[in-house]
């Protein structure tokens, strides 16, 4: 993570499996026949997701909606990092945390620590966790380069990674758009899942998770078809060197 942050850092206890999963079906039921009125979404790829079992499932992000039609497509429940400013509002601070939602601190540091190992809890039951490896919502459309938490949890855990390549969200949603576009067509595409143990004889250590995480990004990119920018989104990492490990496939 780019950032330390010495303050005391209260774990997201409020997700309980049970109880999400109870609350995402009900939101299912009743979300899905809304999606499939309003819009054309095709779903390819989806018998790259484990029947059970944990697992971490890796989209792009373009648009608010992009959760939205990966919860409902993805057929099991899944609890999504978000941003933690969603707990500083009415609206959302009981809903989205009552829908699986993990709330992480991009300040990075101990803050952004705390959800990973929310996350990781998640994964340890044997459930979906939903991570943006960009970090943020890409504002131009292009695909950036990914954070290493979802390769670390991966590791850690033993688990896939599931590349998800999102398409028309952004068309549905435009950045600073409040309200959505009917009538429009996404397509979700699941990739083949990425195995953490082709990369486990070579230890644990930050060069390692960088280079599977680049292979993360390039399944995305090759299912999303955007444009790869070798840069992080998120203002704080601007800094950060950008080199790019070698994808290492064999």
């Amino acid at each position: 993570m780019a950032h330390e942050d010495s303050g005391s850092v209260a774990m997201p206890q409020q997700v309980v499996v049970p109880e999400v999963a109870r609350i995402q079906t009900r939101a299912r039921r009743i979300i899905k026949p809304v999606v499939d009125r309003l819009w054309k979404v095709t779903v390819e790829g989806l018998e790259n997701v484990p029947v059970d079992g944990p697992a971490i499932i890796c989209p792009n992000h373009i648009s608010f909606f992009d959760s939205v039609f990966t919860m409902v497509y993805v057929g099991r429940t899944i609890c999504f990092v978000g941003k933690a400013e969603y707990m500083e509002s009415r609206k959302t601070k009981y809903v989205f945390p009552a829908l699986g939602m993990i709330p992480i601190d991009r300040a990075g540091g101990k803050k952004s620590e705390a959800a990973l190992l929310a996350a990781e809890q998640v994964l340890q039951r044997g459930e979906l966790f939903g991570i943006y490896p960009e970090g943020t919502r890409s504002r131009d459309g292009m695909l950036y380069k990914g954070h290493t938490g979802a390769a670390r949890l991966a590791m850690k855990v033993g688990c896939p990674i599931i590349p998800v390549g999102i398409v028309g969200t952004r068309e549905i949603q435009p950045p600073d758009k409040v309200l959505p576009k009917p009538g429009l067509t996404c397509v979700v595409k699941f990739g083949q899942p990425i195995d953490p143990q082709r990369y486990a004889d070579r230890g644990g250590d930050h060069m390692v998770w960088r280079e599977m995480t680049d292979e993360l990004m390039y399944e995305i990119r090759e299912l999303s078809g955007q444009q790869y920018r070798n840069v992080y989104s998120t203002k704080q990492s601007e800094s950060i060197p950008t080199d790019q490990a070698r994808v290492h496939t064999a």
